[in-house]
Order: C-alpha cells, then sequence, then structure tokens
C-alpha cells in the first residue's frame, strides 16, 4: 500500500512511495506527530540519482522489520536535497560536524525540536565495512531517547550551536589583489596532477569551476594556468568519465585515470564542463575542446530537455538494477556493430577481450588522433571522421538498450547555468539552435517559475513547487544576462534587474551577504547562509558574480559595495581552501577587472553591426560585458545603452572601462584593438 509519499512530485519521493516504511514529505504534519507523541525524527536526505541511495532503499526502507522498528520507534521523513537545499546544507553541517564527513544517502536523526542528536550516511541491513547495522543505530537511539532523553537533547543542543557559529562572517577584512589571485594558481599547481590531470586522489571530481578560474587567468599572461587547464581537459577527454559515445559527463572518477566514472550524468555538471571546454576551444583553437562542448550539449538536448523548454536534473547510474549497464560494452558486441571497422576501433581505444571493468569495456581513448594517423596511413581529420562515425554506429545500437532512469524535474538553478552555457556557444559558435534553445529555456522558466514577484525553485508535470533559494535567483540572473549578450531583446535585461530587486530586497543579510532562504521562507532550526562552493556554486557566490555583471551594466552601484565586503570579508578563507571557493575565484577575477563594458548600437540585422560583434565574439574576454541595441535604444534597455549616439551614421561600438571611456569606432579593427588594450 503506497505511503504519502505517492502524492508528492519528486522522482526521488516516489521511488519511495511503495516502501513498507510510513514517510512522510517534510512538512507541519510530521513535525507536529513528532512533538505531539515525543518521538525522534528519522530525516533521510537523498536524490534521484544517487546509487547508494537505492542500495539503502532496497536493504532497508524495503524491509518489513526494519520498517516495522522505524514506524513504532520513530517520525520518518524523506527530503530530495535537490529540491530542499535549505534543509540538506544545514543537517548536511550537522552530519559532517558529528563524523567528520558527509554525503548521501544522509542519516540524520533529530529531536522535534529539529535538532540534530546521530547523523550517518549509509548503513548496511547488516554489521559489514565497520559498521553497524541500521537496525542496531535505530535500536539503540530509540532506547537512548526513551531512556535518557536529557543526554540526547543536550547532545542536540551542542551540534546546533557548533553549526549556528559556522553560518557567522568572518571579523577579519583583506584587500583582494591580483597578486593573491596568482598566489592561488602556484598553490593549485603545488597539488596538481600531471600524470593523470586534476587535483587529489581518488575519487576524482572534474572542478569545472576551477579550471574556469584558471582559463581566466590564463586571460591574464599566466601560462601554467593555461597549462593545467589544457592538460586537465584533454585528460577528461579521452573518455571513461567522459562518454564518447553520446556526449556528456558522469559524476566524478572512482579511480586517478578517468577511467572508471560514477556513472550517473547531472546536468549542473555537464553545463559548467561544457561551458569550460567552449571557453578553453575560444582561447586555445583546439577543437577538440570544441566537438566536447558541442555533444555534451547535444546530449542534454537530445536526453535532458523538456518539450517545453525546461531541462531534466539527472540520469540514474543504474539500468536494470545494475550500475553502469546502459554504457559498457563487450568485444564481442563492439565487433558486431562496427565490422571492418573494429580492427581501427580496437585499436584506437585498446579493447581486450577481458575489457577494463568487470569483464566489460569503458571506453577510454588509448591513441590519440596523430599516433593513430601514423599507424593507419590516414591524416588526422581522416581519423577524426572515422572514430565520429564508429561513435553514431555504437550510439544506434546503445538506444536499443534500457535507459537509466531520469530525474525529469526542473530545477531553476541548475537550468540556469545550461541557460548560461547555451546562450554562450550560440553567440560564439554560431549555433542558432543553441541559441533558440537558450530563449525557449529562459521563457520556461519566467512562465514557469516566476509567478506573484516570486521565483519558486522546482517544476514537474505542470506543478512548480518550493520556494526558490539564493543560488536559483543569483543563477537565472546570470543566466538571463548571458542570453541578453546572445539575444539583444531587452526583455531578459528587464527580468534579470527585477530579480535582482527581488534577491537584494529578500536574502540580503544585514551584516555582510546574503542568506540562502527568503525572509519570508519556514522556520527551520536556522536560516542557513552557505558560502562553500561544491559540486554547485553556492548561492552567496554566484550572487556576487550576479551584482558584479548587473552594475557593470549601470545599475544600483550600492549592489557593487555589498560585492565588496562580501570579497573582503571571505577573502582570507577563500584563499586559504581555494579548491572549496572557486566560482568565489571566479568573482574575484571580475571585481579586481579591468571589466570592459562594450555598448554596441546599429540595427541587429545591418552586416556591419554583425562584423562589429563578430570581432567582440571571436575570442573569450571574461572580464567584459556588452549590450547591444537598434538605434535608438528603448527606455527599458541597460543603462549602459544610453546617450549612446551612432557615429557617422553608421553602427556604433564604444568600449569603456574604470569610469573611462574609448573614442567611439565603427571599424571593428579598430575595435579589436580596443578590447585587446585592456586585457
Amino acid at each position: 500500500m503506497p505511503n504519502r509519499l505517492a502524492s508528492e512530485n519528486s522522482p526521488y519521493l516516489l521511488q519511495h512511495a511503495n516502501n513498507p516504511v510510513n514517510w512522510f514529505p517534510w512538512g507541519q504534519k510530521a513535525l507536529e506527530k513528532s512533538k505531539k507523541e515525543n518521538k525522534p525524527i528519522f530525516l533521510s536526505i537523498g536524490y534521484a540519482a544517487c546509487h547508494w541511495c537505492h542500495v539503502m532503499e532496497h536493504e532497508s526502507f524495503e524491509d518489513e522489520f526494519t520498517a516495522a522498528i522505524m514506524n513504532e520507534r520513530f517520525v520518518n521523513i524523506k527530503v530530495d536535497r535537490e529540491e530542499r537545499p535549505d534543509l540538506d546544507s544545514i543537517y548536511m553541517t550537522a552530519t559532517q560536524a558529528m563524523t567528520g564527513s558527509g554525503g548521501w544517502p544522509m542519516s540524520v536523526f533529530l529531536t522535534p525540536d529539529l535538532q540534530p542528536f546521530y547523523a550517518g550516511t549509509y548503513f548496511p541491513p547488516i554489521r559489514r565495512y565497520n559498521m553497524p547495522s541500521f537496525k542496531e543505530v535505530l535500536l539503540a537511539l530509540a532506547n537512548a531517547w526513551e531512556n535518557e532523553p536529557e543526554k540526547v537533547l543536550e547532545s542536540g543542543q551542542k551540534i546546533t550551536a557548533h553549526i549556528q557559529a559556522q553560518t557567522n562572517p568572518s571579523q577579519y577584512e583583506l584587500k583582494l589583489t591580483k597578486e593573491h589571485l596568482s598566489n592561488v594558481t602556484n598553490a593549485l599547481q603545488d597539488g596538481y596532477d600531471w600524470g593523470y590531470g586534476g587535483w587529489g586522489d581518488a575519487p576524482k571530481f572534474p572542478q569545472p569551476m576551477l579550471i574556469e578560474f584558471l582559463l581566466r587567468q590564463s586571460t591574464r599572461g599566466d601560462k601554467t594556468a593555461k597549462e593545467m587547464s589544457k592538460h586537465v581537459l584533454h585528460a577528461m577527454a579521452r573518455g571513461g568519465m567522459y562518454d564518447v559515445v553520446g556526449g556528456g559527463f558522469a559524476r566524478y572518477s572512482v579511480d586517478n585515470f578517468w577511467r572508471t566514472p560514477h556513472f550517473e550524468k547531472m546536468l549542473y555538471d555537464n553545463a559548467q564542463l561544457a561551458q569550460v571546454y567552449l571557453h578553453a576551444y575560444l582561447l586555445t583553437g583546439e577543437s577538440q575542446f570544441c566537438r566536447v562542448c558541442e555533444e555534451t550539449l547535444d546530449f542534454i538536448l537530445r536526453e535532458m530537455t523538456h518539450p517545453e523548454g525546461g531541462f531534466y536534473s539527472s540520469l540514474d547510474a543504474d539500468s536494470e538494477g545494475e550500475e553502469g549497464k546502459f554504457y559498457v560494452w563487450t568485444a564481442e558486441e563492439l565487433e558486431s556493430v562496427l565490422g571492418d571497422d573494429y580492427d581501427f576501433f580496437k585499436i584506437a581505444y585498446g579493447i581486450t577481450e577481458s575489457g577494463n571493468w568487470e569483464g566489460k569495456t569503458i571506453l577510454q581513448r588509448a591513441l590519440d588522433a596523430s599516433t593513430l594517423a601514423s599507424r593507419f596511413g590516414m591524416d588526422a581529420d581522416t581519423v577524426i571522421a572515422k572514430l565520429t562515425d564508429c561513435h553514431a554506429q555504437l550510439l544506434s545500437k546503445r538506444n536499443e538498450r534500457i535507459r537509466p532512469g531520469t530525474d525529469d524535474k526542473v530545477l531553476v538553478s541548475w537550468n540556469s547555468l545550461a541557460l548560461i552555457v547555451f546562450a554562450e556557444a550560440g553567440r560564439y559558435l554560431k549555433r542558432d539552435d543553441y541559441t533558440k534553445t537558450a530563449k525557449s529555456n529562459a521563457q520556461f522558466l519566467l512562465d514557469n517559475l516566476h509567478q506573484d514577484k516570486r521565483l519558486l525553485r522546482s517544476w514537474r508535470n505542470n506543478e512548480a513547487k518550493h520556494n526558490a533559494y539564493l543560488e536559483d535567483y543569483a543563477g537565472f540572473i546570470l543566466g538571463l544576462l548571458a542570453l541578453y549578450q546572445t539575444d539583444s531583446n531587452p526583455k531578459w535585461y528587464g527580468a534579470a534587474r527585477n530579480l535582482t530587486e527581488e534577491m537584494v530586497m529578500h536574502f540580503k543579510d544585514p551584516e555582510v551577504g546574503f542568506f540562502d532562504t527568503r525572509d519570508d521562507h519556514e522556520a527551520l532550526l536556522l536560516r542557513p547562509k552557505d558560502i562553500q562552493d561544491n559540486a554547485t556554486p553556492s548561492g552567496n557566490a554566484l550572487a556576487a558574480s550576479a551584482l558584479l555583471q548587473i552594475t557593470s551594466y549601470g545599475e544600483n552601484s550600492e549592489w557593487r559595495d555589498i560585492v565588496e565586503q562580501m570579497l573582503s570579508s571571505n577573502l582570507e578563507i577563500i584563499l586559504r581552501h581555494p579548491m572549496a571557493f572557486a566560482q568565489w575565484l571566479c568573482a574575484a577575477d571580475f571585481a579586481i577587472g579591468p571589466v570592459k563594458e562594450v555598448a554596441v548600437i546599429g540595427d541587429p540585422d545591418n552586416p556591419k553591426t554583425q562584423a562589429i560583434t563578430d570581432t567582440i565574439w571571436k575570442t573569450y574576454h571574461p572580464r567584459q560585458v556588452v549590450a547591444i541595441s537598434d538605434h535608438p535604444p528603448s527606455s527599458d534597455a541597460a543603462p549602459l545603452l544610453q546617450d549612446r549616439p551612432l557615429q557617422n551614421s553608421q553602427p556604433t561600438a564604444y568600449v569603456c572601462h574604470n569610469f573611462v571611456c574609448n573614442q567611439p569606432t565603427n571599424d571593428p579593427q579598430k575595435l579589436e584593438a580596443q578590447l585587446s588594450e585592456i586585457a
């Protein structure tokens, strides 16, 4: 018989709707039941693509005996972390404080007043991995609550005081300089793996925000930053964690070689990685980077896009009950599909009969194009074309398999990351389909998730739910500004400006920075304020980036003051732990400048206007904002465009920086020189 989760909208919650556990969604009914019956809360947090969440569900939550203990002794609440990052942030901090680590599934036990007193992640059904069984944990905590409630409450109060203290702002303020950023690059070089690429030991995560920071440093002339970026991007593009057949990246590599992925595919990873591959292509001209970007975006279009324009959240790691089954091959399968091309493909990918993972093969390139060209007497372009044809044949065959599950909810913050890269790729690569996708996505979010001057976070099956968080507001502002630079319709800029006003009004912390929740959000254990970047940028780092960009268009200068205070207050911890604050580093790079403020006045369909914009988008300028308008600009256009007459009655470009404007020009070559001289 279905439990209360059957009426929810989240695919993750619906996965648990037929458990014998008497699950509640987070809400007043569950919290009131805990207080009324004086029972502790078991809070289980996970997400749809989480492999070990599936394992714990099968082992424990589907077990009648375990469920009976849970139902009798606890009020059980299941939360989708992607819908409720506020709860995830609060109780992940508690879990890390109590155990020294964290992850999902997250298993937290709370008092009826929501104070955490015990926490962990995955618990096995019987004793193994030097861990107690989940049933033992349940019974021990239930007995402690009933027999020694004072000790439990005292523990909860101590943990709560600890996590509340972590939200207090730093008392130190430092002045940001270019030298700080150079020192970070040197520190990243010291920890870089020049053998296999990346930072740290397995499991290896792709770190797109860190790569973006290094690419930005490379535009300041830092050759080491450029080489690190290229090296890790090439290492990941060989395959394994990157899906060479269908495009897109898995979440991370379980080994040091980027070969064996944790097979789920997340929208936020693919959006951020597509963007850094795009930027690397623009800065280096290496066609492989462009190919990976386009293949990744094409994967999102093909497999993660709702017909109305939203982007889905993730694809599961498992299919038919097996992790990775959809993505791996046997040598026999490869030979059957590729026929006469198999010998070539076998050499390119180092295929063996025994495989490289559990008797199967995860495709990872063994030889590069130039080596293959020499070996087979081809030129490099022919090698690439032949491999592309092989990949297409394998994709067609793979599409006959049973697909992994799709978490088809649409989240504003993750969609915003994808919106940014589709908008950028549309203009830089002249891909009208990408621009169309970006416009469709932005309109979808505005139509379905912005209601009555209020942004909501999640949409599925024509239903929008949950208050939006800081990361949703700030991310969407950045997405709209990216689109505005691609498509000059002033409605995108107007929407970004309105969202900025809402964000500052409802999320601002009077001391410094922003809270993660709106001022009218439900009361929780505390009002969360997370500044650390994780797999996605933190809300505060995104807010800093958004305010820096929109004030560069000439908006409220007080918004810039907010960012200056945020960077000053957080600089010490950013510099001490750069890998945990990579989006902050990108914001700091923009704040240091110089920022190019470019206004283009002229009919967008005029070839002379197009020649000017082609010059602007010839390469990647990370510290730049662009506004384009016909003459005269509309009253709701960005302030940067106002009072800009045409020169010589021709399309005209204005370039300003540091409160100084260059001579306006109609000449693309002069414009290119102006852009370059202040890089």
